[in-house]
């Protein structure tokens, strides 16, 4: 009877072991090819970087003559095209010269010589990330856009949206040369709760017209469908907490549009959203809610909280006169449903800076 007994745990014990193999063997499996993608990849850099080179050389050589550097890339593209299949058209060799005249002081990895440039191309960013990188005609903003796409982990999908919202010029929009300049040799650093803040806050991946009509809690309901997107142009630190976050005052209760707590900063951030322009009594919701988690809400190791009002238009004077002193917690964002031109941003600065004047010359 015994060993009956055992027999049958025996068999009963088969699928669960047999799954949990199979889950573990599809981890290694998984782990190994990505391991191999990313080598790939990481070689194809490298070897893209070596055909250019040698392209330019060769119209370098006494025979830069433009039909002659046309038909030495079909020619080429053609010979490779029958050796290794698609891959290799005339474009990709275009694209492989500029990256070489872009990067010609990066040597390719592990191909750098003891006394030669230091510079490396860098190991973590594949070819889809340097074809974008290399359309950029600023090196300041070439090299910001690196650097993030590096220490965030961006796909080449999301370095391509980031560049194509401009986020660079997002964040250099309010600093000095010294600012910008930072931005560049190091990326966005957050040290204070106006870091985390972009002016407009782009929301293109919810597909919707500017002149699509909104009730908030359909704003708010895309933005939950599509929180990836939407922590992604948050910026790095965000997590989400919550939505329509109950606050109970002397019987009364409110409701915060979207809570998200900052890890870098280690302080909530309140996010209440506006189908409208900004009004004085906007300004003063957030400021309860914000008074409520400091009071109520927040442990002794937080930081005071953020609050961040998205709407279609605003007064930056009427901020500051709102709130005062709060001005350091409580921020107020424009958004838009479309990706910003440089000339939008330029027009917006220069919107800034007369009424900065206006005010104060009154």
């Amino acid at each position: 009877m015994q060993e009956k007994k055992l027999t049958s745990s025996k068999i009963s014990l088969a699928p669960l072991v047999i799954e949990q193999l199979y889950k573990q063997a599809a981890s290694y499996i998984d782990n190994a090819r990505q391991t191999v993608y990313r080598v790939i990849d990481t070689q194809m850099v490298s070897a893209y970087w070596c055909i250019g080179r040698d392209i330019v050389q060769a119209e370098q050589n006494g025979h830069a003559r433009a039909e002659y550097g046309s038909n030495l890339l079909s020619a080429l593209s053609e010979k490779l095209t029958k050796k290794y299949g698609r891959g290799f058209s005339i474009s990709t060799l275009r694209d492989t010269r500029q990256f070489y005249l872009i990067y010609f002081d990066h040597m390719p990895i592990h191909h750098a010589l003891r006394g030669e440039s230091e510079k490396q191309l860098n190991s973590r960013l594949g070819w889809i990330h340097y074809r974008a990188l290399m359309r950029l005609d600023r090196p300041e903003a070439r090299q910001f856009y690196e650097i993030e796409a590096e220490k965030n982990h961006w796909s080449g999908r999301e370095l391509e949206r980031q560049i194509a919202s401009l986020l660079f010029d997002r964040l250099a929009r309010s600093k000095d040369r010294d600012g910008i300049m930072r931005l560049a040799c190091k990326g966005q650093e957050i040290t204070k709760p106006e870091d985390t803040i972009k002016e407009p806050m782009v929301l293109e991946f919810l597909n919707l017209p500017e002149s699509h009509r909104l009730v908030e809690s359909e704003l708010e309901e895309a933005l939950i469908n599509n929180l990836q997107h939407f922590l992604l142009e948050l910026g790095k630190g965000f997590a989400f907490v919550a939505r329509q976050k109950r606050l109970s005052l002397d019987g009364d209760h409110f409701y915060t549009d979207l809570v998200f707590y900052h890890v870098i900063l280690k302080c909530y951030v309140i996010i209440d959203l506006k189908i409208r322009k900004l009004s004085h009594a906007d300004l003063g919701q957030m400021l309860l809610y914000v008074n409520y988690f400091d009071r109520e809400i927040i442990e002794k190791d937080d930081n005071p909280t953020i609050g961040l009002i998205l709407c279609t238009d605003k007064s930056d004077a009427m901020v500051q006169y709102t709130l005062g002193d709060k001005t350091k917690q409580i921020f107020a964002s424009k958004y838009q449903f479309h990706l910003p031109t440089e000339e939008e941003l330029e027009a917006e600065l220069r919107r800034e800076i007369k009424e900065i004047k206006q005010k104060l010359d009154g």
